[in-house]
């Protein structure tokens, strides 16, 4: 496992401009394409409409239709394209769009993107970046708001990431394309319009290292993607009843930072895994796992998940009562005071 890194994340000055996720990425793929004229960007709706949360806008104008372009409603041909692309030297960045809609290239991600490498002894790499704008918080109905990074963690051979901060975005997503590994790269649509005075230009942890954005000694939430922004709300709202709570940010489930974790929680002796994804066979699942077996003798309590529910996604107006809330963050961090 990678060794991590216990330093806070650092923001630019406010004079900095602000800068919101989704621009983030924009300028990852547009500086990406500038610098490398083998990297090409394409999906559904990615070229003259500029994506359906614009992250592509203003590509096609500048690179033109050989580097950016649109592409039939089909996810399994467009994944299929760029594996077979990144054979001759192209370095494919596709959209799925939404997440649910990545379901149908599933075959193409398992049985060869992930594989490849191996099967060919490391001769043909696939280095392919999907990028899969994933989560709720939107008010999307069903299949625009699931979270299926499980699946992608559970396949060897496959770079899972996910940024929670405009940094993030932009820094991961610039090393994930100049990577020599395929990667999934999911992206929090419900912080596509959060903004952040920051220097994209200063450098971000690397792939495979997770961040602690809060220290904190009683307990340590472990959380990624769209569910920081609620760890760091519980961890504000818990100093108010004297809790000091330490938030770690995995930024990267595969490769994962199991040093960085595991150290948080020994300092602390308890720990909640948040995520949005459901919580039966979720990655919370394997992370509370993993600090089990190394911490086991630090903890004073099990340690606790605080997850979607274990239902198909629900209609947007009962999207509240699935998502992990700050109050019940709060109450599982109780709970582990209870059970010591």
């Amino acid at each position: 496992m990678t060794t991590g890194t216990t330093a806070q994340i650092t923001t630019a000055p406010a004079t900095a401009p602000a800068v919101s996720m989704v621009t983030a990425i924009n300028s990852a793929l547009s500086d990406a394409m500038r610098d490398d004229e083998r990297v090409v960007v394409f999906g559904e709706d990615v070229g003259h409409l500029g994506g359906v949360f614009r992250a592509t806008d203003g590509l096609l104008a500048e690179f033109g239709e050989h580097r950016c372009f649109d592409t039939p409603i089909c996810e399994a041909g467009i994944l299929g394209a760029a594996i077979g692309m990144s054979f001759y030297g192209a370095r494919p960045v596709v959209e799925m769009q939404f997440d649910a809609f990545a379901y149908p290239a599933f075959e193409q991600m398992v049985s060869h993107l992930a594989k490849m490498r191996n099967r060919t002894r490391g001769t043909l790499p696939a280095p392919v970046v999907v990028r899969i704008p994933y989560g709720g918080g939107i008010g999307a109905v069903e299949h625009h708001s699931d979270s299926s990074e499980a699946y992608a963690a559970h396949t060897p051979g496959l770079h899972v990431l996910t940024p929670a901060t405009v940094a993030d975005a932009y820094g991961m997503l610039r090393q994930a394309i100049d990577g020599a590994d395929p990667a999934l790269f999911f992206e929090p649509k419900r912080l596509y319009w959060d903004t952040a005075h920051v220097d994209l230009t200063a450098e971000v942890e690397p792939i495979g290292r997770a961040v602690v954005r809060r220290t904190g000694t009683d307990a340590t939430l472990i959380t990624y993607g769209p569910a920081l922004p609620v760890a760091l709300a519980a961890a504000d709202a818990a100093a108010a009843d004297g809790y000091d709570l330490c938030v770690v940010d995995l930024r990267s489930l595969v490769p994962f930072d199991e040093d960085t974790v595991c150290e948080a929680v020994m300092r602390t002796g308890r720990a909640v895994m948040v995520h949005e994804a459901s919580g039966f066979g979720g990655f919370g699942a394997e992370v509370a796992a993993r600090v089990t077996e190394r911490c086991f003798a630090y903890l004073e309590a099990p340690v606790r998940r605080v997850t979607g529910l274990d239902i198909p996604y629900p209609p947007p107006q009962l999207e509240r009562f699935h998502l992990p809330t700050v109050a019940r963050v709060l109450d599982a961090v109780a709970a582990t005071f209870k059970d010591a």
